[in-house]
């Protein structure tokens, strides 16, 4: 019961996420669908100028219509406390369109320079000072003020890290690129949040706009087809995964997975308690058969039965809540969820009344129809005998319980395994000794070469290099690719990773054609090196030499390196060019030396770092571990489903513990027989284990069908996986059989050991 109350808080938190925006069931995201590389994709961004369009020409259907730009980490300073703190850039419907709670100030983004704080945030620079009208910067460049302080997101919410909100204007009016850019609507670099009117809902409104980018894009453009569509807010959470345009799901998978799980645990110990109270039939039959001689009806003793089964489960209910509260802490570390009981939610005590009703009447019910059956004259009489079919009630629901215990064991292993599986695949580079620092002002491109001198002579760091994205990820594409035997109408999507001299150095990329970028070659800042699936994507048999055209400028293809694993560890890697660039990058990433332990590496390279940048704190990844964070919500899942398959695995043997030390309290007079007729000690346990190990392999014949049908829809889901083999069956089979036969073998040999004289001496 207390899985069950765990389980229930988690899917709670679930289905609750993002319902603390007041408007939760009439915002949207406005995102697309686009054709690239002969598949339709789903970006999540969009172009700036949509915001207006929408206003403009659909205004009827939107209440508040708010652009975003740059949700993620900055460098937000006050004086010398520069902290890194998650914030975005958004228009001035957005604090109305998300209903922030503000506990001082006001929402209006009127001043350009506005800026709004979490309480978090404005706690952790000016303490209990009144923050508004102070001064703060982001990112070393725009100087703001704050206005209004807005009530901390919870945990189960998209924006729950959001520690600032600025406005548009600010970054629009000092980013040049966005203000002269040639088409606007060609960089999808931004995010539409709406809120739509309460007369219409997200289908029609959906319809409606379909077409409105369509309408604006260039020729070149328009061959990806792109289509908007809203995706309500209900869906960001549980229902984020697209596959060729189709929404396909996402995390509500794995609510319903914990849900059966949670329904599956209780029944289990339902099925516990109905295995033991009516195995003691017997032993309550002389009863029942006074209590009807009495006079009492067979109503009666059912509602007898069913009373003690209500009061068993109130009881564990209470002490299951005391267990829920201590657990809690364990249980939100391992799911990454900040729950607690919900004491004032009336909503959960009805719930929890519900649990208490059906769990007594599913647990009481056979045993109460069962008792009361009972035909008191040949009880009293004393010819009352269980019968030959009485245990195969009981025989089945052990089964149920072994099944579900294999089909969780199998489970296991198959998550396991799929995670080692993408885990342990050629990456195409060195994660080893990499660390990654982000960029967040100019200062560090302005000194690269400079600081690259120091940190080499320093013996700590062997190469550097500036990059437009991690070796973890690509955060930037491009359509605009021709070259030759390039289908006119083709509309496609590439990765793009611009970045400096010595990145494929840095990073130990593995060279597969051609050559490296190098400053031996002056024509290098013309030419570009493909990942694999680019050049077979391109068709080139001999892809060094040949000339790809990118947005009008003719690069020269000199290299082509094995595929590396940027993005989805378990996703084909996708077409990737990388060009040399001497603008600022995003990152910077250093190879450390192996020689030198990694605290006295950072010991070097700190001050270094501090000496030509001062205005940004010194923080890093190292990039074995960012690489490792992908696999965190499968782990995740694996670690949830292993603690509740040893649960199911420990109430089935607490349940055949029971069973068998009935079965052996029942026939302790036949094994006194036997002993005295010459049964040996292994006779005994093999005549007390056979039926229960019997029970136990039918079991796994059930789950081994179902474990697969579940396991292998669960994989589907992902492009580089496993194959299901037998080993697999076969070793949470032989997990189940040894698990239940040590359980029997306890009461099968303290049986079978016991003096016989003792056992007959009644007799």
């Amino acid at each position: 019961m207390t899985i069950a109350i765990l389980i229930g808080l988690w899917i709670h938190d679930e289905v609750s996420f993002n319902k603390n925006f007041k408007n939760y069931d009439r915002i949207a995201q406005v995102v697309q669908n686009v054709t690239n590389n002969g598949e339709v994709q789903t970006w999540t961004s969009v172009p700036w100028p949509l915001a207006n369009e929408l206003r403009s020409n659909y205004g009827s259907d939107f209440k508040h219509v708010a652009m975003g730009y740059y949700i993620g980490d900055h460098l937000l300073s006050l004086e010398d406390k520069k902290l890194k703190k998650v914030g975005g850039y958004f228009e001035k419907e957005a604090p109305e369109l998300f209903s922030l709670e503000i506990v001082r100030g006001n929402n209006k983004f009127d001043d350009p320079s506005s800026l709004l704080l979490s309480e978090s945030a404005a706690k952790a620079y000016f303490g209990v000072a009144d923050p508004i009208n102070k001064l703060l910067k982001i990112d070393n460049q725009f100087n703001v003020k704050v206005t209004g302080v807005y009530k901390d997101l919870p945990h189960n919410s998209t924006f729950a890290d959001l520690s600032f909100m600025s406005t548009w204007d600010l970054i629009y009016n000092n980013t040049e690129w966005i203000r002269t850019m040639e088409d606007p609507w060609r960089p999808n670099a931004f995010t539409l949040f709406v809120q739509i009117n309460d007369n219409t809902d997200f289908a029609t409104v959906s319809a409606k706009i379909k077409d409105a980018k369509l309408k604006k894009v260039n020729e070149q453009l328009a061959k990806k087809k792109p289509t908007l569509f809203l995706q309500p807010m209900s869906n960001w959470h549980l229902r984020s995964e697209f596959k060729n345009g189709v929404n396909t799901g996402g995390a509500i998978q794995y609510v319903w997975m914990f849900g059966i799980i949670g329904v599956f645990v209780l029944l289990l110990a339902c099925i516990n308690f109905m295995n033991l109270s009516t195995a003691r039939s017997e032993k309550r039959a002389k009863e029942v058969g006074i209590r009807k001689t009495v006079g009492s009806l067979r109503g009666q003793l059912i509602i007898q039965f069913f009373s003690e089964s209500f009061l068993t489960v109130i009881v564990s209910f209470a002490l299951s809540l005391l267990f829920v509260q201590l657990l809690l802490p364990f249980f939100n570390s391992v799911a990454d969820k900040n729950m607690s009981i919900l004491w004032g939610n009336y909503f959960f005590w009805m719930i929890s009344a519900a649990f208490i009703i059906f769990t007594a009447l599913t647990a009481g019910s056979y045993p109460a129809f069962y008792l009361s059956s009972f035909r008191p004259v040949k009880v009293l009489k004393g010819t009352f005998k269980a019968g030959r079919f009485a245990a195969l009630p009981r025989k089945v629901l052990v089964v149920v319980q072994f099944t579900v215990s294999v089909i969780l064991i199998t489970g296991t292993i198959i998550v396991y395994k799929q995670i080692q599986f993408a885990k342990n695949r050629p990456v195409g580079y060195t994660r080893e000794g990499l660390i990654t620092i982000p960029f967040m002002t100019e200062e560090m491109h302005k000194h690269f070469n400079a600081m690259k001198d120091e940190l080499v002579q320093s013996g700590a760091v062997l190469s550097i290099a500036e990059s437009g994205s991690p070796t973890t990820g690509t955060w930037s594409s491009t359509s605009g690719l021709d070259w030759r035997g390039k289908d006119p109408n083709l509309s496609v999507d590439f990765s793009n990773v611009s970045a400096s001299y010595d990145y494929g150095k840095t990073i130990g990329w593995e060279i597969k054609e051609g050559r490296d970028f190098s400053k031996d070659f002056s024509t290098d800042t013309s030419a570009v090196i493909l990942n694999e699936a680019a050049a077979n994507y391109m068709g080139f048999k001999k892809p060094v030499g040949e000339i790809v055209t990118w947005w009008g400028d003719k690069l020269t293809v000199v290299g082509v390196i094995h595929n590396m694993v940027m993005n989805n560890p378990y996703e084909e890697p996708r077409p990737t060019i990388f060009n040399l660039s001497n603008d600022q990058q995003n990152v910077l990433i250093l190879k450390i030396n192996p020689s030198v332990s990694v605290s006295n590496t950072i010991a070097k390279i700190e001050p270094v770092f501090k000496k030509f940048e001062q205005s940004q704190p010194f923080e890093y990844q190292f990039t074995d571990e960012e690489y490792a964070k992908k696999f965190q919500s499968e782990e995740r899942v694996g670690k949830l489903a292993s603690f509740f398959a040893l649960l199911a695995i420990v109430i089935s043997c607490l349940g055949l513990f029971g069973l068998s030390s009935f079965v052996a309290a029942q026939r302790t007079k036949e094994i006194g027989v036997r002993k005295v007729l010459g049964a040996s000690v292994l006779g005994v346990w093999n005549l007390l284990s056979k039926d229960f190990i019997t029970l136990v392999f039918i079991s796994f014949l059930i789950a081994a069908p179902v474990a697969w049908y579940l396991m292998n829809n669960w994989l589907q889901g992902y492009n580089y996986r496993i194959t299901i083999s037998w080993e697999i069956f076969l070793l949470s089979g032989l997990i189940a059989m040894v698990i239940a036969l040590i359980t029997v073998s306890y009461q099968a040999i303290k049986a079978a050991i016991a003096n016989p004289v003792k056992s007959l001496r009644t007799e």
